[in-house]
């Protein structure tokens, strides 16, 4: 139907011209205003607007108890919206995007990389918002954080030089300031090819256990994200002075929340209006703030992360050529 429709306004046209007559045409203008109405509705009906909204973000060491620190959030989410909020429990960073790709999840948190990962296989995956972090004992404040390559205090790995041969410990294929960064920033500080330079690479599967693997001498070094850090410190397992910072990243922009823009837009509207809208004023805002060591969120545009795509672009190039 909306196909025999869109060929209708260029008969109208002709219409007018050869009859030359004002009535006529205002026929044909409201014919064509009905026309292109019709059209719009039929745009409008594409959109997604399901009955519940499923949420997810990657996994942290804390994971399972990620659904009580976010209760906040999906309270307020489903208010805002009207939906039934699902909580996705994810495996790994790859799970929260095969999940987006798929449809299956509708909003979600994922690391900077993982998103223009996920953005490059699919353009309705978009980014709308960000937490700015308070300063902590390794993270600096604002909507940016930095990787950091650790080893245990007392060691004898104080300097990169230290470290040829060693255990280095890494968190996941789709991290950023725990992959990324590492093979593409930092590797120029030791010819270009980690796998190379160090004696054994491994994936610890989180920035917390990368930390506490550190500091049992699990492994000689890790790259870790600072906020990331500044979490296993709060919660008492180490110290700050318990470390060696070797290393310290150029900013890297916060873990992006994102959405499907195939969802409706006044449904995307109070989506991220929930998460600008999180205040300290709201008791329970205010614990989930508090947890994230964050006082609001920031809006996020795609641009804001086009430094990581550059680093997935040189990756992906030095990997071709070999």
């Amino acid at each position: 139907m909306i196909c025999n429709h869109k060929r209708a306004p260029d008969k109208i046209f002709q219409y007018v011209v050869l009859n030359r007559s004002w009535h006529t045409a205002a026929i044909a203008l409201t014919a064509m205003t009905a026309v292109l109405s019709l059209t719009s509705t039929a745009q409008a009906q594409q959109c997604e607007n399901p009955a519940a909204l499923t949420f997810a973000i990657v996994p942290t060491e804390e994971t399972v108890a990620e659904l009580q620190l976010y209760k906040p959030v999906t309270d307020r989410l489903a208010k805002e919206t009207g939906k039934k909020i699902q909580f996705f429990m994810p495996t790994s960073y790859a799970s929260v995007v095969e999940g987006l790709l798929s449809k299956f999840i509708d909003v979600a948190v994922l690391g900077p990389y993982s998103y223009v990962i996920a953005s490059s296989k699919d353009n309705t995956i978009e980014v709308f918002a960000t937490y700015a972090k308070r300063p902590g004992h390794m993270q600096e404040e604002g909507p940016g954080y930095k990787a950091a390559l650790v080893t245990k205090k007392g060691s004898k790995f104080t300097t990169i030089e230290s470290l040829k041969g060693t255990t280095l410990g890494l968190v996941d294929p789709g991290s950023t300031s725990g992959n990324l960064f590492p093979r593409v920033v930092f590797a120029k500080n030791v010819g270009g090819d980690l796998d190379k330079y160090f004696g054994k690479v491994v994936y610890t599967g989180s920035h917390e256990l990368s930390t506490v693997a550190v500091a049992k001498g699990k492994v000689d070094s890790a790259f870790v994200a600072t906020h990331r850090f500044d979490n296993v410190v709060n919660k008492g397992e180490v110290k700050l002075e318990d470390f060696n910072i070797l290393w310290k990243s150029p900013v890297i922009p916060q873990d992006p929340f994102v959405y499907r823009n195939t969802l409706c837009k006044d449904l995307r509207d109070k989506i991220k209006a929930t998460f600008l809208g999180l205040s300290l004023n709201n008791p329970g805002e205010k614990k989930f703030l508090d947890n994230v060591k964050s006082n609001k969120f920031v809006a996020m545009t795609s641009a804001d992360y086009d430094v990581i795509r550059a680093l997935k672009k040189a990756k992906d190039a030095r990997k071709k050529k070999k």
